[in-house]
């Protein structure tokens, strides 16, 4: 079956596309997900979708409705071959699933070489299908980053994102402010928490200043935002690090099933056994309840949990209590990015 006939099957029908907004047939991309490895270990991600034209700089109120509606209205090429080449001329074959999402999850040796100095390898993918006949975007050459942290990094850093480094409203009643905050204000005028981004390079510089610890950006949002999220931490000088979301059907999950959010942290700690790592989050949803448990499953291994305060009275009832019945955890409640800072200091952990 071709792409074309694989995009033909049938797809719930839209007012939108009544009016005629989206009868041309669009170009076909690839969009790659900032990821993480080893010197061993090839672990990339990304979705094969057709090109639905969002412009994040757009404004005005219909043109940010127009481009929420695309976020997520999304034609996703399914089951379709890739193929992705490092800088040393290697190829790997992989193929798009069901959601147009593919991993390449390999042993590899020799990786670190193709590294920059910040320790990014940089590599290319594109569709590799001679049955395709529709038009691919960027003369079907897609650049993706995958990071390899120094050996001589002395920690790696695991953030959450809403409400951690960005106003996002998660406790607001009903989410409204979640809503209203995602959808209709553009990422370059999203506003991150005073001190954020500078804090972030001090982790990221480590003791001495001129480290390079690994960055990791992790978060409850589907992956349909992630360009959004990506453009916000480049807008706002945060350091480049991998972001790690979830897929739309991970929202149906059972409560009882562990949330998206703990495998990726899980997996980044199992990718780097010898590196100690600082969790930050906030108290407002399940970052505390996910760090315990991780601090638990991997004794050692958790420096400090930085947890930031939100003005929500039951909430933080509930983490001090879990914080009191876990008094030998390294946890620390802060208002501002500068109590971090303090803290980090006295550590050791920054300059």
């Amino acid at each position: 079956m071709t792409i074309d006939q694989r995009l033909s099957e049938a797809k719930p029908f839209s007012i939108f596309e009544s009016m005629g907004l989206f009868g041309k047939r669009d170009q076909l991309q690839i969009l790659t997900f900032q990821s993480y490895g080893t010197e061993t270990k090839l672990y990339i991600r990304g979705r094969a979708l057709e090109d639905e034209h969002i412009d994040l700089s757009q404004k005005g109120f219909l043109n940010l409705l127009l481009n929420s509606y695309r976020r997520f209205k999304v034609d996703e090429i399914r089951n379709t071959p890739i193929s992705i080449t490092l800088p040393d001329g290697s190829v790997f074959r992989e193929q798009t699933d069901e959601d147009g999402y593919f991993l390449s999850n390999r042993q590899i040796g020799n990786l670190g070489k193709n590294v920059n100095r910040e320790g990014w390898l940089i590599y290319e993918i594109a569709f590799n299908d001679a049955s395709i006949k529709r038009e691919i975007h960027y003369r079907n050459r897609f650049p993706g980053a995958m990071l390899i942290p120094s050996k001589t990094s002395e920690y790696g850093v695991i953030s959450d994102i809403d409400d951690t480094i960005i106003h996002t409203g998660v406790v607001s009643s009903l989410k409204w402010r979640v809503f209203i905050n995602t959808l209709f204000i553009r990422a370059h005028k999203r506003i991150p928490l005073k001190g954020a981004a500078h804090l972030y390079h001090l982790l990221h510089r480590g003791s001495s200043g001129k480290k390079a610890n690994p960055i990791f950006y992790v978060s409850h949002s589907p992956w349909n935002l992630y360009r959004y999220l990506e453009l916000f931490l480049k807008t706002n000088n945060f350091p480049k690090g991998p972001i790690l979301l979830r897929s739309m059907s991970g929202f149906w999950k059972s409560k009882t099933e562990t949330p998206q959010k703990q495998h990726e942290i899980m997996n980044i700690l199992k990718t780097y056994p010898d590196l100690p790592f600082l969790l930050i989050g906030d108290s407002g949803e399940h970052d505390p309840d996910i760090y315990i448990e991780i601090t638990q499953a991997f004794p050692g291994r958790i420096a400090a949990i930085y947890l930031r305060n939100v003005a929500d009275a039951r909430r933080m009832n509930r983490v001090e209590a879990l914080i009191q019945s876990s008094s030998t955890l390294p946890i620390i409640l802060v208002q501002k990015s500068e109590e971090i800072v303090q803290h980090a200091r006295k550590m050791g952990f920054i300059k």
